[in-house]
């Protein structure tokens, strides 16, 4: 249990110790000398720790009010000093300067003297008087209460500081120390933004608007985007350096507005298509990355739009130049592609645009381009396209199907696109069967299985009437009926896979007709009800040829196989005797002569001589023929060798080429050679090791 007990005592007034009448004034006396002591920058007479301790008396006397207001009137009439002194100082700006920032600089120091000293009376009767300013914030804002009652000392001020920046930006050296430490006293003393930043984002925009104007005019696109870009890192560098960080935004945005946003048609106009004609990457990106700082993005998309149109159509509708179309669009859009990826840094929107402009040009003249796609691919694809490996082939067939989305006639497309692959198979001329089946799926992926059927099927044809050629060798009616010397191979192809071929009547040789009647009757023996419409118009030959100065094997169409056979029994034959005797259309019959006797390999002679064939031109076997195309020579010798061989392994074909051989030829052309023989049935690779060949008699 506890007790307390409350004592009680009484003290008297008379009691209580009592202070000098004159304490409060000769406290601050002392305090007064010292404070001017600070001022004036003189020797302080009395010791710091008795001047803290005076004013902890004062304040612990509840004299702490007096006090403030009377360090107060103090500073002020320091600070007011101060600044009139600077009144008529150096007209020289930088000196001017220089005198403002000591004056600062000396007050700054002074006043955290001063605040050293009365400490004690900041931490109590400031605190306890929320209204009341602490002796550092009173002391700036008596400088900005005199600051403004000089403006002549405020407006130097602040020209100055307009007219060094002014200077640092037209390359002069400036003392940026003294720029910060000035913009930092304009901070502090709360005038910062309505003083200085106002009329300084006014005076840069006048610069950048006049530096805008000027360099447009003097530089090209490319530099005058390097200079918005050096001009933009200039004053981020500011920024800093000596500015305050809340100028930031306002200043770059001031100077993207002067420089850029007030130009944009200009630099699209003026440089735009020069960029992209020269593929300048890394100004493009330069340009991209500016203007999407001042949201022109939009503009430059326009532009881009404009010019894909613009220049593909002189790609599209230069009729003269339809050969070079194809390779022309590829390049054109792969240069674009590239455009997009680093400079564009891969911009969906920016794609869009290029998917739609694209989409236009390579429509404007309807079907023409699908057709020459078409053609390009023909070029690729067939046989004796020189220099280009698999790897490249298929690279050039996926660059083409980007081409080949764009088109909108796409029926068109197939149709020439079938004719040329009909050709490639029938005609053993593709370069490369897996190439020709890769380009398939590609279609088959974007089009889908009812567009390729068709495609599909004439390969499934191919491969049918490969089996059924083995199949019809290995039968009585070919080994026991079929005339000596006659090799032939046979495509049966299902009508509504393949384009439709107007029927061209020929007469043909005995031997050839013995030929087309058993394997008639093999065929339908096999595939009762079946009916077989032959294709002349399809025929091609391998024909031999004797001639003064050596064999020879022609590869020739039926047409023209049926007109050199006349010739096995006569020297000279009219034109009206050779159309009496194959029964060739008239049209088809003169466009064969001028293939016999008018082009680079004239087998026959024309009497007279000329382009066009007539009616009474006379034709003779040419006895003097060469050729000129080693082809000729190359299948007839790989042939030659593996007739006698039978199996031979690639390196030793190639050898006894080479022995055979009286001229020079690349490993290359004699590889698309024997693909040609491989595609013509006349060889096939080993099914165990594709590095033998096997002879296909």
């Amino acid at each position: 249990m506890f007790v307390h007990i409350w004592v009680f005592y009484e003290v008297s007034s008379k009691d209580k110790p009592k202070l000098p009448s004159n304490f409060e004034e000769d406290t601050w006396a002392t305090l007064k000398k010292a404070i001017s002591s600070i001022f004036l920058k003189q020797p302080n007479p009395c010791d710091l720790e008795k001047l803290y301790q005076a004013v902890s008396d004062l304040c612990l006397h509840k004299m702490g009010g007096n006090l403030y207001k009377r360090i107060q009137e103090e500073c002020e009439t320091h600070i007011s000093a101060a600044l009139e002194s600077l009144v008529g100082q150096s007209p020289d700006l930088v000196v001017f300067l220089s005198l403002v920032e000591k004056c600062w600089q000396d007050l700054c120091d002074q006043l955290l003297m001063i605040r050293g000293i009365a400490l004690y009376l900041d931490r109590t009767y400031v605190k306890q008087n929320p209204t009341v300013r602490s002796l550092w914030d009173m002391g700036l804002q008596l400088f900005r209460k005199h600051l403004s009652m000089s403006p002549e000392v405020e407006h130097k001020t602040v020209t100055g500081l307009l007219r060094l920046i002014e200077k640092e930006r037209l390359g002069e050296a400036v003392d940026r120390t003294l720029l910060n430490h000035l913009l930092r006293m304009f901070t502090a003393v709360g005038i910062y933004t309505e003083s200085f930043e106002k009329p300084f984002l006014e005076c840069t925009s006048e610069f950048y608007a006049s530096e805008g104007v000027k360099y447009m005019q003097q530089s090209d696109v490319p530099d005058y985007l390097k200079h918005v870009e050096v001009r933009l890192h200039e004053e981020h560098e500011r920024c800093l350096l000596y500015l305050d960080a809340s100028t930031k935004k306002p200043l770059v945005t001031t100077a993207e507005s002067q420089l850029l946003q007030h130009h944009t048609s200009a630099i699209l106009d003026k440089g735009f298509t020069m960029l992209m004609d020269a593929k300048r990457i890394e100004d493009l990106q330069r340009m991209y990355t500016l203007f999407s700082r001042v949201n022109a993005l939009e503009s430059v998309r326009q532009a881009l739009s404009g010019y894909i149109r613009g220049t593909g159509q002189s790609i599209v509708m230069d009729e003269e130049k339809d050969k070079d179309m194809v390779p022309c669009l590829l390049e054109f859009k792969a240069s674009l592609d590239t455009i997009w990826e680093e400079s564009f840094y891969k911009n969906e929107a920016f794609s869009n645009t290029m998917k739609e402009a694209f989409g236009h040009l390579i429509n404007l003249r309807q079907n023409r381009p699908a057709e020459l796609i078409a053609k390009f691919l023909d070029e690729k694809l067939r046989a004796g396209n020189k220099g280009i490996s698999e790897e490249e082939l298929e690279g050039i067939l996926d660059k083409v199907l980007v081409l080949f989305r764009f088109i909108q006639g796409k029926d068109v497309f197939e149709a020439f696109y079938k004719k040329d692959l009909a050709k490639r198979l029938l005609l053993g001329k593709s370069a490369s069967i897996d190439a020709e089946k890769s380009m398939i799926s590609k279609l088959k992926t974007e089009c889908g299985s009812q567009f390729t059927n068709k495609l599909e099927g004439m390969f499934k044809d191919i491969g049918l009437s490969r089996e059924i050629n083995d199949s019809f060798k290995q039968s009585s009616q070919a080994r026991t009926k079929l005339p000596s010397g006659i090799e032939m191979s046979v495509h049966v192809l299902t009508t509504g896979y393949w384009p439709t071929y107007p029927p061209m009547d020929v007469r043909l040789p005995h031997e050839l007709n013995v030929y087309q009647d058993i394997f008639r009757e093999f065929y339908l023996s096999k595939y009762n009800g079946r009916r077989l419409m032959w294709q002349n118009s399809l025929g091609h030959c391998v024909l031999k040829a004797g001639f003064p100065k050596g064999k020879k094997e022609l590869a020739v169409s039926l047409f023209q196989t049926v007109v050199l056979m006349l010739f096995n029994d006569t020297e000279k034959l009219s034109f009206q005797d050779m159309k009496d005797s194959t029964s060739i259309e008239d049209k088809e019959l003169r466009r064969t002569l001028q293939s016999l006797a008018c082009g680079k390999v004239r087998v026959l002679q024309k009497i007279p001589k000329g382009r066009d064939v007539e009616d009474n031109d006379i034709f003779v076997f040419n006895e003097e023929f060469t050729a000129p195309l080693y082809r000729i020579k190359v299948d007839a010798a790989i042939v030659r060798i593996m007739k006698t061989r039978k199996i031979l392994s690639h390196t030793l074909l190639i050898t006894e080429l080479f022995q055979q051989l009286k001229f020079p030829i690349k490993p290359a052309d004699i590889k698309k050679r024997i693909e040609s023989l491989i595609d013509r049935e006349y060889l096939e690779r080993d099914k165990n090791n594709p590095q033998i060949y096997n002879y296909l008699a």
